[in-house]
């Protein structure tokens, strides 16, 4: 299991051979969180963000609401419901339901104590209200572990310290335990990544350098074999983030103690390993946050050794990694500090356990060919109703952001985005019931129900689906 981590803060030099790469920008939220630190934050359906304060309560979740152009550095941050009594984790799974409920399960510690819990809260936004959840049956911990949606919109969730997996009902809130699934060895440590043929990608901390895969049809583990280069740091088993591409590759980084932090690329389409660049000097990934940029490149987060500080950022275009400029907290962060959020703004939002959330813009924008697109959706919608909105590629290409074990914020799933032609004013509608869960869907047929906000303004409008940050090519409808 993985040290207690502390925040000491050393300082290390940077390295002043690396290129840095230009236009990218960081900018602060205008209007910073007041309470202790924000940590794990989650995109909701309706275009809303969950914020968790991880330094002082952890029982505390607030809601960073965009204005009314959008955008998410000028919106404002309030306090939601507190998480059930005696229930206050650290390090946990985190998914987001379809039915735009967000549920979050276990916890390396909780009320500050390191104890691999097996408390399990789910959040309903309309009521805001947090509901406990009971653990799968049989389960004494779950801890920090891995959770995903999968492409049937089932969610699946580990268990940290052994090869326990379950399925989630989210009307009874009920467990399906997964048994005699041959996983190699415990979960401790792994990320999971969604592929672009519903199978589930990890590579293994414990079975190094092997990495494998799950079906969900045969809800079997086997062999995606070795990974080229270990990339788990030895000593403490701690892994970084993985992320899809558009281009089907999985972009893999690693830890390592005693030296520079390897990386690895999964192609989905030969299922073969190669090895990628090495990070430069001690930097690695143990622990790590990992986001997918507008232009298709990875936005990663590396720092020295095993949790020491002094964090370095860099980008990841398929073809070679370049040291980027970091958040003003950079020298005295370390890699598990960090956590990336998609935004559907196209930009990419980072904490890093303190009082300054910053957004990032990278350089650069999308392909056309990424675009979710719209093939039908009603040309009149009125306040309070329910519609359905109906195209293709509405789950984009990867997940989106990544962290491993500790952290999970997939955002593969449609936002609806109602701009007025006359304010120009911007409403989310709340989102729920995809019909479908996969990445890079490609031509298939895919369909979410939307619910037309009350507030929204009347008349004509232009309507969006957005993923990842990506928007569909706008549709008009009047607002009644």
């Amino acid at each position: 299991m993985k040290m207690f981590r502390t925040l000491t803060i050393t300082l290390v030099a940077l390295l002043a051979l690396q290129t840095l790469a230009g236009a990218q920008k960081w900018t602060p939220l205008k209007h910073q969180p007041t309470f202790s630190g924000v940590g794990a934050m989650a995109l909701m359906t309706d275009g809303t963000v969950l914020l968790h304060e991880e330094q002082s309560n952890a029982q505390n979740w607030y809601r960073l609401t965009p204005d009314n152009t959008g955008s998410y550095i000028n919106g404002t941050i309030k306090k939601i419901a507190t998480l059930p009594s005696g229930y206050a984790p650290l390090y946990f799974g985190s998914v987001v339901l379809t039915d735009g409920r967000y549920i979050i399960e276990g916890g390396e510690y909780n009320n500050g104590q390191g104890v691999w819990t097996n408390l399990g809260a789910i959040y309903d936004p309309v009521k805001n209200k947090w509901t406990s959840v009971n653990p799968p049956t049989g389960w004494s911990t779950i801890g920090d572990a891995q959770s995903v949606i999968l492409t049937d919109g089932t969610y699946m969730q580990a268990n940290c310290c052994n090869t326990q997996q379950a399925t989630f009902n989210q009307k009874t809130l009920a467990w399906t335990n997964i048994t005699n699934t041959g996983k190699a060895d415990r979960f401790d440590e792994e990320g999971w990544t969604l592929l672009p043929n519903g199978d589930v990608l990890t590579t293994d901390a414990l079975d190094a350098p092997n990495s494998e895969v799950y079906n969900p049809k045969t809800k079997k583990w086997t062999s995606a074999g070795s990974t080229i280069v270990r990339l788990e740091d030895p000593s403490s088993q701690e892994i970084g983030p993985m992320v899809l591409r558009p281009d089907g590759t999985v972009y893999a980084t690693g830890a390592n103690g005693s030296g520079a932090g390897h990386t690895a690329i999964y192609n989905t389409k030969t299922k073969k390993w190669k090895k990628g660049p090495d990070f430069t000097g001690s930097l690695d990934c143990a622990d790590a946050p990992a986001a997918l940029e507008l232009n298709g490149n990875v936005l990663v987060m590396t720092s020295p050794g095993v949790f020491d500080t002094g964090a370095v950022f860099f980008e990841w275009d398929g073809k070679k990694l370049t040291q980027i400029k970091g958040p003003p907290n950079a020298s005295s962060d370390s890699s598990f500090y960090g956590h990336m959020l998609e935004l559907p703004s196209g930009q990419i939002m980072f904490s890093d356990l303190s009082t300054d959330v910053e957004v990032f813009t990278a350089k650069g924008t999308y392909v056309n060919a990424w675009k979710p697109t719209i093939t039908s959706v009603p040309s009149t919608l009125t306040h309070g109703k329910t519609y359905v909105v109906k195209g293709t590629q509405f789950n984009g290409y990867s997940q989106g952001g990544a962290y491993g074990d500790d952290f999970q914020d997939a955002t593969n799933f449609a936002l609806v985005r109602i701009t007025n032609n006359s304010t120009k004013h911007v409403f989310y509608a709340k989102t729920h019931d995809p019909s479908f869960m996969g990445v890079q869907t490609g031509s298939k047929a895919v369909s979410t129900s939307f619910d037309v906000p009350s507030g929204i303004e009347t008349g004509a409008s232009t309507l969006e689906v957005v993923t990842n940050g990506i928007p569909s090519a706008p549709s008009d409808v009047t607002v009644n």
